[in-house]
C-alpha cells in the first residue's frame, strides 16, 4: 500500500475549497505513491472553518496557523492565504521541516520570495508554488509541442487576462483591493499567471520590461456580508467606502532572453469576459494558440503544411496519450478548472515521495515576482527595466 503523509491547509476559501477538491480526487483517479490524509485546515473563524472541515472532510479545524505549521503530526503545508502571509507561513513550515505548496504570486515583494526560496532550500523540504494552468493538458501539450521544435523558433509571445467582476463601481471591496495584503490588482493576480505560462511554454526567461498601469475606480464600497463578487471579504455591517490602493488593469511589454518579444495585458474591468486566460505564441514554422474559456482545445498552424491545407487546426486534447488525460475519462469527455489542481497536487506527491523536484517551484515562483516587480519599477521610471535573475 502507499505511504501517507498529513496535510495542513491555511486558508479556507476560494482557494481552499479548489485545494479541498484536489486531495479528495487526486487517490481516486491516480495512483500517487503517497497518498494526502487531510488532517487540519485553518482560518481564523473557528465556527467557519468548522463548517468548512465537515463539508470538504478535514479531520480538525484550527485558527492558530503557528500552531498548525508546528505540530507533529503534520507533513505538508499547504498555504492559501492572501500573499501578505505567505513568506511568513511558508518560512516557518520549512523551518518545521514540513513540505510547502504555496498559492501564487508566490510573494508580495521579490526579497519575501527569496527568503522563502532560501528557507525551503535550506530545509530540503519539497516545494511548489501552484500555476495551476501549467497543468491543464492543452498547455502541457503546447510546452511539449514547442520543445520538440514544431513552431520552430519562438519569436512572438501574446497573453491577455481578462475578467469583468469589477466593472460595476459599486462592486464591493475587499482584501484584493488593498496593497498591504494583495501586493498588486490585477497585475499580480493575473499577469503573474501569464507570465509563468510565458516561461513554462516558451522555455525562455524575460529579461527586460516597460509597462504601465491604471485604477479605474478608486474607491469601492465595503461589502455588506453577502459574499457576492470573487474577492468578497465578507466584513459584514461595514459602512462607507475603502480606498482602492491596487491597478485594476496593468500592461507590459517584454523582451525575452532568446530575442523573443511579448506582450502582457491584465485586466478585472472588460465587460463580458468571465475568465479570458489566452495566449499566442508565433514562431518561424507556427503558431500555438490557447484559451482557458475553451481549455480542452490548443490550436496548431504549421508553414509545413501544403499551402492548398494550410490553416490553424483544432486539437482537442482529451485523447488518453495526451498529458494527464488517461486518468479520466474517454476522447472529447471535457476537463474543467478543478482538474488543473488534482494534476499539481498529484505531481507533487510524487516528487514528495521520490525526493525529486517539482516544478514549477519557489524558483519559479520567485522569478515571476521579479518580472512583477520589474515592471511596477518600470512604470514608476517610466522606462525600461531590467528583470532580476533568480538563481
Amino acid at each position: 500500500m502507499a505511504s501517507t503523509i498529513n496535510v495542513a491547509m491555511i486558508g479556507a476559501r476560494f482557494m481552499g475549497k479548489a485545494h479541498s477538491n484536489a486531495y479528495l480526487q487526486v487517490g481516486k483517479f491516480f495512483d500517487p505513491a503517497v497518498r494526502p490524509v487531510m488532517k487540519a485546515v485553518c482560518s481564523r473563524d473557528l465556527a467557519g472553518t468548522q463548517a468548512f472541515a465537515e463539508q470538504f472532510g478535514w479531520e480538525r479545524a484550527e485558527t492558530d496557523w503557528q500552531d498548525v505549521v508546528a505540530a507533529d503530526d503534520i507533513g505538508l503545508v499547504d498555504v492559501c492565504t492572501p500573499g501578505d502571509t505567505h513568506a511568513l507561513i511558508s518560512i516557518a513550515a520549512a523551518k518545521a521541516g514540513k513540505h510547502v505548496f504555496c498559492e501564487k504570486p508566490l510573494a508580495n515583494s521579490l526579497a519575501d520570495a527569496l527568503k522563502m526560496l532560501a528557507a525551503v532550500r535550506e530545509a530540503g523540504v519539497r516545494h511548489m508554488v501552484n500555476f495551476n494552468y501549467r497543468r491543464c493538458p492543452a498547455v502541457s501539450l503546447a510546452r511539449q509541442m514547442v520543445e520538440a521544435g514544431e513552431i520552430g523558433e519562438v519569436r512572438q509571445w501574446r497573453a491577455t487576462y481578462l475578467q469583468d467582476w469589477l466593472v460595476d463601481p459599486e462592486s464591493p471591496y475587499s482584501w484584493r483591493m488593498d496593497k498591504s495584503i494583495a501586493g498588486s490588482g490585477a497585475h499580480g493576480d493575473l499577469n503573474a499567471h501569464a507570465i509563468d505560462l510565458a516561461r513554462f511554454i516558451t522555455g525562455d526567461e524575460i529579461t527586460q520590461v516597460v509597462g504601465d498601469m491604471k485604477t479605474f475606480v478608486e474607491e469601492r464600497p465595503y461589502p455588506d456580508g453577502s459574499g457576492s463578487g470573487v474577492g468578497a471579504s465578507g466584513a459584514a455591517g461595514a459602512k462607507g467606502k475603502g480606498k482602492v490602493t491596487v491597478d485594476d488593469a496593468s500592461i507590459f511589454l517584454a523582451r525575452f532572453a532568446g530575442g523573443a518579444i511579448g506582450t502582457f495585458e491584465a485586466t478585472r474591468m472588460a465587460p463580458g469576459r468571465k475568465n479570458f486566460n489566452r495566449f499566442e505564441v508565433s514562431g518561424s514554422r507556427g503558431s500555438l494558440v490557447w484559451n482557458f474559456e475553451d481549455m480542452n482545445v490548443l490550436e496548431y498552424y504549421s508553414t509545413d503544411d501544403p499551402t492548398a491545407r494550410q490553416g490553424f487546426r483544432r486539437i482537442m486534447a482529451t485523447e488518453s496519450d495526451h498529458p494527464y488525460v488517461g486518468a479520466w475519462w474517454p476522447p472529447g469527455h471535457l476537463l474543467g478548472y478543478e482538474h488543473s489542481f488534482v494534476h499539481g497536487v498529484y505531481d507533487l506527491l510524487q516528487a514528495i515521495a521520490s525526493g525529486d523536484d517539482v516544478a514549477p517551484d519557489f524558483r519559479d515562483g520567485a522569478q515571476c515576482v521579479a518580472v512583477l516587480e520589474a515592471v511596477e519599477a518600470s512604470v514608476a521610471a517610466g522606462s525600461w527595466q531590467n528583470v532580476a535573475a533568480v538563481e
